[in-house]
Order: structure tokens, then C-alpha cells, then sequence
């Protein structure tokens, strides 16, 4: 089982480095609608990998903000395949630094954080700002970095911060079993199901606590549907 599991993964990711190349390549020719190009993609996605989507609630359409649990790659593909409008991601500098495939970030302007510089706030505000007007989700992972799947780790002051200073109105999302199906940190993959649950949208100027007590809401809704799938 576990050789199954590395040889799919490895198979995925030769055809994720074919597939990227010719997104990345598309968008150089057709920058005027980056998006198209990346939802075809995603939603490809779920033919190479073999992964059953199973959709929760509905997204909101005033929110300005989703705040994602994080787990693995799959998490992006799920959003962009089913999302409707377009997310700017939040990524780290060091992905979008790397030659070639950096480029995946930097064509469709994506949002660019350089967590050693201390004047990357003051840019990541800027180009929020920017994104907002060009009628653009924004999309964060709080965590920061990806967790096990079951239990989310610490959420980062950023997100709140950008929420709070800017007004936005805040949809949580939880996405459940993303790492069983592909879990990139010890390169294993297989088919299954994976949940994505759009929870009720936050106004931060409502509550305080809003941002502890949103953690507490997402962990909960992920220990419902684990129980439910009846993960381990």
C-alpha cells in the first residue's frame, strides 16, 4: 500500500510540473485572464488525482477574506477549482523566488510576503489594497504553515491585523482530509474524499474575541467531519 501511495505521488507530481509549465507558459500569452487558466487547471485536477469533493454552505458574496485551515497542496486546487471569484493567495517570497515556477505567483499577482523583512507588513497592506480593487478575494492560510490535518496549529496575527485594519468582512474556511489524499510533507498520495465547508461569515468589529473564537469554530467543524469520515 505504501509503495501505491509514493508511486501516485510521484506521478502526480511529474504531471504537476507538465501541467504548471503549460498554465505557466498560457498565462505569459494570455495575461488579460489568468483566472480562466487557473480554475481549468485545478479543476483537472481532480481527474489526475481521483479526489471526491463533497461542498458545505455556500460562500458569502460580500466577504473580502477567506481564512483556511492548512494541510497540503491540495488545498489551493480545491479553492481555485471551486471558488467563485478570484482568490489572491498569500504566499511566501520563497516560492515565488524559485526560477521558472515562481511565476505561477508573480503572473496573476498573487500577494508576495517576505516574513524576514519588517517593512512587509506595510507592502502586504498595500497589496491588499490593491487587490480588493481589482474586485479580488483575498485568500490566507492563518496557520501559517501546513498541520497534521487534525488539529489546527496557532493562528498568525497577520490575518487578523489585514481583517481589522481594512474592514473586511471574514469567511472561515475548513477543509477536511486534503492531507490524506495528498500529503506532500511525506510524499504519499491516493483517491478519497475530502471535505470543503464554508462556515458563516465574521464581521471583526462584532466581537473582540473574534479571532480566538473563529479558531475554536473551525476546529470544531474539522472534528465533526473527521468523526464523520470516520478518519483516524
Amino acid at each position: 500500500m505504501m509503495i501505491f501511495q509514493k508511486t501516485k505521488a510521484f506521478l502526480i507530481l511529474i504531471q504537476f510540473v507538465i501541467t504548471v509549465t503549460i498554465v505557466i507558459f498560457t498565462m505569459r500569452f494570455i495575461d488579460r485572464d489568468t483566472w480562466s487558466i487557473r480554475k481549468s487547471w485545478a479543476k483537472l485536477q481532480a481527474f489526475f488525482i481521483g479526489y471526491k469533493l463533497t461542498i458545505k454552505g455556500i460562500p458569502n458574496s460580500d466577504a473580502n477574506i477567506l481564512l483556511i485551515n492548512h494541510q497540503s497542496l491540495l488545498d489551493i486546487v480545491l479553492l481555485e477549482a471551486n471558488y467563485p471569484k478570484n482568490i489572491a493567495w498569500v504566499a511566501k517570497k520563497e516560492i515565488a523566488e524559485m526560477k521558472f515556477f515562481g511565476a505561477i505567483l508573480t503572473l496573476p499577482k498573487m500577494i508576495i510576503i517576505d516574513r524576514e523583512n519588517r517593512k512587509s507588513l506595510v507592502k502586504l497592506f498595500r497589496d491588499v489594497k490593491d487587490r480588493l480593487e481589482d474586485k479580488r478575494v483575498i485568500g490566507m492560510f492563518p496557520e501559517g504553515t501546513r498541520g497534521d490535518g487534525k488539529k489546527l496549529q496557532e493562528f498568525k496575527s497577520g490575518a487578523k491585523l489585514i481583517s481589522e485594519k481594512l474592514d473586511l468582512l471574514v469567511q472561515p474556511v475548513v477543509i477536511v482530509n486534503s492531507r490524506d489524499i495528498v500529503d506532500s510533507q511525506n510524499f504519499l498520495a491516493k483517491s478519497g474524499e475530502v471535505i470543503l465547508v464554508y462556515l458563516d461569515p465574521i464581521n471583526p468589529k462584532d466581537d473582540k474575541n473574534w479571532y480566538t473564537t473563529m479558531h475554536q469554530k473551525m476546529q470544531k467543524v474539522l472534528d465533526e467531519e473527521l468523526k464523520l469520515l470516520g478518519a483516524d
